[in-house]
């Protein structure tokens, strides 16, 4: 049914908006595609199966199950966040006035280490989500929709809504968007470019957690190879929208989430991994910039 489609389309989609921001909040200020950007996902997936087990052990989510959801996110949100921080920190900052192809091997090698360090931590067998919220439907407009999709919609539209505002009305946010456009000179009127830096990334690694939480409630289960499947399909997202462009990269989350989702209903389910590479092909031969990017002209 193509409503239902739309529906599993969009819950998808917005994960991967959640996962894109981060991608483009970062290029947009270092131009520098973090590629550990989906390890931080995987891990905040699997802190969010490690949190809900425990608090489902001492019986808190049998009692408090609102309680139990709100720390499971807060605390994987923080842990997230010192991994996002630690890795500015020792892999990207050292490397900020070297090479470019420097930071982009630095950045793939943590991805490799963090995908290998939770492997030896975890296992590599799949860690399976304990079920606490009822996956009994609600019919809307006809179509049977999971609570489980309508939380991940509304929570992540909230999310993604509260950091477009952070960025246009909190001084922080115009930090950011001024060492966005030229980080000499917002550090001349007395910017503190590192901090902003550090930020940036720990504000995307906040939202991929978020992600990881989401997706390990709505599949039941994770493993540590989650995060660079996601994160290809989320950079795709963000290529999509406009790297660089926070607005581009939820719009992107949102296109890619309902064409893998239609066309695995309409076309084959095998293929599904498929149509995101597709449509990174697709958009970097005709629009490079992305649907809401800017053309740059070259520089001669």
């Amino acid at each position: 049914m193509l409503l239902q489609q739309i529906v599993n389309g969009l819950a998808l989609g917005a994960v991967y908006a959640l996962i894109a921001l981060g991608y483009t909040m970062v290029y947009g200020i270092l131009e520098l595609i973090n590629f550990a950007h989906g390890e931080i996902y995987m891990i905040g997936a699997y802190l969010g199966i490690l949190l809900l087990t425990f608090f489902t052990t001492v019986g808190l989510t049998q009692n408090h199950l609102a309680l139990s959801l709100f720390l499971v996110f807060i605390g994987s949100a923080v842990y997230c966040a010192g991994y996002g921080l630690t890795l500015e920190r020792v892999a990207y900052r050292p490397l900020r006035h070297a090479n470019r192809l420097s930071p982009l091997i630095s950045a793939i090698g943590m991805s490799i280490f963090l995908q290998n360090y939770v492997m030896l931590a975890q296992g590599s067998t799949d860690k399976v989500f304990p079920h606490v919220l009822t996956s009994e439907p609600i019919i809307l407009l006809g179509v049977p929709v999971s609570p489980l999709q309508i939380f991940i919609i509304l929570t992540s539209i909230l999310l993604m809504t509260g950091l477009h505002l952070f960025v246009k009305k909190t001084r922080l946010g115009k930090a950011m968007r001024a060492t966005a456009q030229d980080k000499r000179m917002a550090g001349l009127v007395g910017v503190d470019i590192n901090r902003v830096i550090a930020i940036t990334f720990v504000i995307g690694s906040v939202l991929a957690a978020a992600a990881g939480v989401m997706v390990a409630i709505y599949y039941g289960l994770v493993n540590f190879f989650i995060g660079y499947v996601a994160g290809i399909k989320a950079f795709t997202a963000a290529v999509l929208g406009g790297i660089g462009n926070i607005p581009g990269a939820m719009l992107g989350g949102f296109i890619l989430g309902l064409v893998e989702s239609l066309g695995a209903s309409y076309i084959s389910s095998e293929y599904k991994d498929v149509f995101a590479f597709l449509i990174l092909i697709v958009v970097l031969i005709l629009r490079p910039s992305g649907l809401l990017g800017e053309k740059i002209s070259e520089k001669v």
